[in-house]
C-alpha cells in the first residue's frame, strides 16, 4: 500500500486531538498538514493547543512544530495532502461550504462532521456495515464536477455501539428499536476540568442527538437507488440520550423486536462470528475482532471496556428476553475513538483500499 500524506483540518479540537494521535505513526497515512480557525494559524501546533491538550497519551513529538495553517484557505491545505480528515467547530452552513470547497479543489474529504450526514449522495460510512455505499461517490462527483474530490462522512457517535449488534440481525428484520444513551462528557469536546458541573451530575438532553440517533441508522441501511442513498423503511427506532459524567465511552440500553424472533444463544453466535469488509480487508485501524460479548451481569463498563482493540470494538452485554419487546441489551463504544476519529480513519483506509482516494 502506497504511503498517503492527510491533513486534518480542525485539528486543535477535542477529535482533532484524537486524529493527530490515531494518525502518528500510521503504517498508510502520514500527517502533511494541520488546520484549524485563523486565531491558531501561523502557530507552531504545541502553541494552538497549549492548555488545551485533553488526550491522555503526549502530544507526538513530530508534530509539535508543524505550523497550523489557516483551514479557510483551502487551496494551500489541499495542495500539499492526498486527501483530509475534517473535524471543524463551524455551523452546519459553514461546514457543508468548506467541505464542499475542499471537495471542489479536487482533495477528498473523510469527515467527522454531521453536517453533509444528510446529503442524498454523500455516503455515511460504518465500514463493518455498509461499505458499498463509497459507490455513490462516483454520482456525488458527477453533481460536484469533480474527478478526485467527494465527501464521505462517518455517523453520529451515538449509534456506533448498537448498530453493528443490529446489524448482525438483519436476516431477523428488526421492526422497532428502543435505544437509552449514556454518553461520555468527550462526546461534548469536555474533560472535568474544563466541565466541572459535569461531576455527580447527570443532563437529560443533548441537542440534536435523538433525531440523529433515530434516523442515521436507516440511512445506513439504505440502498443506492438513482444515484442517491434511499434510507431503509424499518425498524421504527425511537431514542433518548442522556450526557453522564463519564470522561470516554458511550453506553446504551437497548430493546428490539423483530419479524422473525431470534433465539439468545443464536444472537450470541451472530455477535461472535461477525465481520465485516474491513476485517476481511485487514484494514490498519479494523480490529480483528468488532462485537465482544460478556457473559458477567456487570458488563460492559466505561472503564473497563471501552479500550478494547485499541478502542475500535463494539462491547455488549446482560442480553436476555423482555416484556414488552422481544430481546434487550446493554452496549459501550470509544465515542472520541470508534465514535469519531477512529471511525474516520478506518473509513479513509477503506476509501483507500477501494481506490477512490
Amino acid at each position: 500500500m502506497k504511503k498517503y500524506t492527510v491533513g486534518i483540518v480542525g485539528a486543535t479540537g477535542m477529535v482533532g486531538q484524537r486524529f493527530v494521535t490515531l494518525l502518528s505513526g500510521h503504517p498508510w497515512f502520514e500527517i502533511g498538514a494541520l488546520a484549524a480557525s485563523k486565531g491558531s494559524s501561523g502557530k507552531t501546533y504545541a502553541q494552538a493547543v497549549e492548555g488545551r491538550w485533553a488526550m491522555s497519551s503526549k502530544m507526538p513529538e513530530n508534530i509539535a512544530d508543524i505550523e497550523v495553517l489557516d483551514a479557510s484557505d483551502v487551496d494551500k491545505v489541499a495542495s500539499g495532502v492526498d486527501f483530509i480528515f475534517c473535524a471543524v467547530d463551524m455551523s452546519k452552513d459553514e461546514t457543508q461550504a468548506l467541505e464542499e470547497a475542499y471537495a471542489k479543489a479536487e482533495c477528498p474529504v473523510v469527515s467527522n462532521n454531521s453536517a453533509h450526514r444528510g446529503t442524498p449522495d454523500v455516503p455515511m460510512m460504518m465500514p463493518e456495515v455498509n461499505f458499498a455505499h463509497s459507490q455513490i461517490i462516483h454520482s456525488q462527483r458527477k453533481r460536484l464536477g469533480t474527478k478526485r474530490g467527494f465527501i464521505a462522512v462517518k455517523p453520529n457517535c451515538s449509534i456506533q455501539g448498537y448498530v453493528p449488534l443490529l446489524d448482525a440481525l438483519r436476516e431477523f428484520e428488526a421492526q422497532k428499536v428502543l435505544a437509552c444513551t449514556y454518553q461520555a462528557i468527550s462526546g461534548a469536546g469536555k474533560t472535568f476540568d474544563t466541565w466541572p458541573e459535569m461531576r455527580d451530575n447527570l443532563i437529560p438532553h443533548i441537542s440534536g442527538e435523538e433525531q440523529k440517533s433515530e434516523m442515521e441508522p436507516l440511512k445506513i441501511w439504505g440502498e443506492i437507488k438513482g444515484g442517491v442513498i434511499v434510507p431503509a423503511a424499518l425498524p421504527l427506532i425511537t431514542t433518548q440520550c442522556f450526557r453522564v459524567p463519564v470522561s470516554d465511552g458511550h453506553t446504551a440500553a437497548v430493546f428490539a423486536s423483530f419479524a422473525k424472533k431470534p433465539g439468545i444463544d443464536e444472537i450470541k453466535s451472530l455477535w461472535n462470528n461477525y465481520r465485516g469488509e474491513p476485517q476481511k480487508l485487514g484494514l490498519p485501524s479494523a480490529p480483528k475482532k468488532l462485537i465482544h460479548y460478556f457473559e458477567e451481569e456487570n458488563r460492559p463498563q466505561a472503564r473497563l471496556d471501552r479500550d478494547l482493540e485499541n478502542g475500535m470494538a463494539v462491547s455488549a452485554g446482560r442480553l436476555r428476553g423482555d416484556s414488552q419487546y422481544d430481546i434487550k441489551f446493554a452496549c459501550l463504544s470509544h465515542n472520541t475513538i470508534r465514535g469519531a476519529a477512529g471511525g474516520a480513519v478506518l473509513t479513509g483506509e477503506l476509501l483507500c483500499a477501494q481506490g477512490l482516494i
